[in-house]
């Protein structure tokens, strides 16, 4: 029985092919030539005429360039915003800004603050405003004994909307930071 099932199934298998074979080669279709890539690209008649030819090393994309340069009246009409020279760039990666946080926290523990402050930093680069990022590299700059700038971010992380987790320990350093600035007289 096992015998006569695969031999029916060899013939089905066989035939099918064989037919495969002869619709292939059977066909009276005319079939045009595949274009080689030398070949000019069809154009129709009201393409050759509204644009000018383009040379073997010339972009087509330079018939339709775009001023992007700002209005003349720009300046005037918005004073304040004159952005300063670019020189770097740093594309939004939350992902790369979690690794920088985990690596600043490890340097946090073994007291190495210059690294950590490094890490907290690149942190924001990726990802700006978050919130433990700030919270950290504000920690790290008032272990460090800079004040002004601990300050500062203690403040930026008590404005960022989050879950506030840090936010009893901002508070407390924040007084005794203004403290220690302004001592009583």
């Amino acid at each position: 029985m096992r015998f006569g099932i695969r031999l029916l199934v060899l013939g089905v298998l066989a035939t099918s092919s064989c037919c495969t074979l002869v619709a292939q080669n059977g066909s009276t279709e005319h079939k045009s030539p595949k274009p080689q890539a030398s070949d000019p690209l069809p154009r129709s008649e009201d393409d050759q005429h509204s644009a000018p030819p383009v040379g073997d090393n010339e972009s087509s994309s330079k018939q339709t360039q775009i001023d992007i340069s700002p209005p003349k009246d720009d300046a005037e009409k918005h004073p304040d915003s004159e952005v300063g020279e670019v020189t770097e760039m740093h594309a939004w990666n939350p992902h790369k800004a979690q690794k920088d946080l985990e690596v600043g926290e490890f340097y946090l523990k073994r007291k190495n603050y210059r690294a950590a402050e490094d890490r907290f930093r690149e942190a924001l680069l990726y990802k700006p405003g978050d919130a433990v990022a700030t919270y950290r590299l504000a920690e790290v700059l008032d272990l460090q004994g800079q004040s002004g700038e601990a300050v500062k971010n203690y403040e930026a992380y008590l404005k960022i909307p989050s879950n506030g987790k840090f936010t009893p320990e901002a508070k407390k350093a924040l007084v005794r930071l203004e403290a220690k600035q302004n001592p009583p007289q």
